[in-house]
């Protein structure tokens, strides 16, 4: 339900403070990078520099022809 609302949006819908919603997000945030940081260890970083390489070349082919 609360799928790409805004902060402001969910403050509203929840009946909540948008303090409180903000407050809620970043701990939220801050438990999450810690689970992260926990779990997510020894990956090969080469491998997700080119897959993340291959997606803006790939995203952007069409692009590039129509400006030559």
């Amino acid at each position: 339900m609360l799928l790409c609302s805004s902060l402001r949006g969910i403050s509203r819908i929840s009946g909540s403070a948008y303090d409180t919603v903000v407050s809620i997000v970043h701990s939220s945030a801050q438990k999450a990078q810690i689970v992260h940081n926990a779990e997510i260890q020894d990956v090969d970083t080469d491998a997700i520099a080119a897959d993340e390489l291959w997606s803006f070349v790939e995203n952007n082919k069409n692009t590039a022809c129509r400006r030559s």
